[in-house]
């Protein structure tokens, strides 16, 4: 299989420096591209088209969260990770939102960032633990417009928020699979969604979380 093309965008030469040695170590990815901005991120994936982009948040000009909402309309197939010194509700959400896949903190280990950059390359969601307990502690409406969904499905949508796959679920809620699954299916339904992260987004935009 071809290297998982990466695109670094952060405004410290030092941490691009670093995570190109992260890069170089790790034979199944490959550094596609650098961009110290918004604006110069934008600009580098129409030039590299990268499959994964390491975003980070605050960068002076334009911010991380604007330059993933833009690439995500324009290159919805680039999968984009924030890598952020920061977990404030207000950014998670905005990335998450924007179109990015993932909310990684700094203090991310190489072996995590390397499975998250897998993760993401394949379409699974990637939350920090710090992003996770913000989105998690931030679900607080037992409904959606016009769906409701019941007490159980509403503590399935906080695991799902968390990161967890069905077995965790299981078992942080003393149910079987089968019952997880049933319950997962019908949150999709309620929210018309047709994945987890999906599911997760609209959660956020309707002000779930």
């Amino acid at each position: 299989m071809s290297p998982i093309r990466i695109l670094l965008v952060d405004d410290h030469a030092v941490v691009r420096s670093g995570l190109s040695k992260f890069l170089l170590v790790n034979k199944d990815l490959e550094l596609a591209g650098e961009a110290a901005d918004g604006n110069e991120a934008i600009q580098m994936a129409a030039a590299c088209h990268p499959d994964v982009i390491l975003m980070d948040v605050l960068m002076p000009g334009m911010d991380g969260i604007s330059a993933t909402r833009e690439i995500h309309r324009k290159y919805p197939q680039i999968k984009i990770l924030a890598l952020t010194s920061f977990s404030e509700q207000n950014m998670v959400q905005g990335a998450l939102q924007a179109g990015a896949i993932g909310y990684l903190q700094k203090n991310v280990s190489a072996v995590e960032l390397g499975n998250a950059i897998r993760s993401a390359y394949i379409g699974r969601m990637i939350l920090s633990p710090e992003a996770a307990e913000v989105l998690a502690n931030s679900v607080t409406q037992a409904h959606l417009p016009g769906n409701e969904l019941t007490e159980r499905e509403l503590d399935v949508l906080r695991c799902m928020v968390q990161g967890m796959n069905n077995n965790e679920i299981a078992q942080k809620l003393v149910v079987s699979l089968g019952t997880v699954k049933f319950h997962i299916s019908n949150i999709f339904q309620k929210m018309g969604a047709d994945s987890r992260v999906q599911a997760v987004k609209i959660a956020i935009e309707q002000k779930m979380v």
